[in-house]
């Protein structure tokens, strides 16, 4: 290989303006930086992101894919803001899948699973000391890839995933509520008790009460929401 072609040679290893651009208004928008029902103007996001107008269009494309953006006739993009029956009804999939990984890990491999969710809620209580919500969202999906990828539910795995924008979109919003940085993982923790105790209906039973906590926090938050815009 001849210098010339060094130099034509890609390097897949960088990133390009496109996932830059993507990846910093997705977080924007699971940060509450920009809040369900704002509009995104492209020429505004140009000059914030520092991306041409097409690069802005594709981003906005892919987030309408992940359910994080909507556009809106006469209006333009916005920052979607989800129904409370839209929410009930993520949370009512998050229950059964999550209930059935945290089961399975249970009745498999206790102990190892445990002690790897054990480590995972470390880092998400750390986040939440150190007031980093962009941390503990990282935090908490690493704990539940960790609980599906224990239990080997790959499939339950891809749908949870399917949803991750949007679960993380609500999570968002119900971290930041009163008491929610102590009684979000203390319920995780009886997750994670039971598991490694080995007792697959008190694991699966606790997935059901954390996601059934979360779930009507959401509703009520997005319920006054609907209020305060009608």
């Amino acid at each position: 290989m001849n210098d010339d072609d060094t130099l034509l040679r890609v390097d897949r290893s960088a990133r390009t303006l496109r996932e830059l651009a993507l990846e910093k208004l997705r977080d924007a928008i699971l940060g509450l930086r920009f809040q369900p029902g704002d509009r995104l103007v492209e020429r505004d996001l140009c000059d914030q992101l520092g991306v041409s107008r097409s690069i802005v269009r594709e981003v906005l494309r892919h987030l309408e894919a992940e359910g994080l953006v909507e556009n809106v006739p006469y209006r333009g993009p916005i920052v979607v803001r989800p129904t409370p029956e839209q929410a009930k009804e993520i949370y009512e999939i998050r229950a059964m899948l999550e209930a059935l990984a945290a089961r399975t890990c249970a009745e498999t491999a206790p102990q190892e699973i445990a002690a790897k969710l054990q480590a995972a809620m470390g880092r998400i209580e750390q986040a939440y000391a150190q007031k980093a919500p962009t941390a503990v969202l990282a935090a908490t999906h690493d704990f539940y890839k960790i609980l599906f990828q224990g239990s080997g539910k790959a499939v339950a795995w891809t749908i949870v995933n399917s949803l991750n924008a949007r679960i993380t979109h609500l999570r968002a919003m119900t971290i930041s509520t009163a008491g929610r940085s102590e009684g979000g993982p203390a319920e995780m923790r009886r997750i994670v008790d039971a598991i490694g105790q080995g007792d697959g209906a008190a694991a699966a039973q606790a997935c059901l009460d954390h996601v059934g906590h979360a779930s009507a926090i959401a509703q009520r938050l997005l319920s006054q929401d609907q209020s305060a815009s009608s």
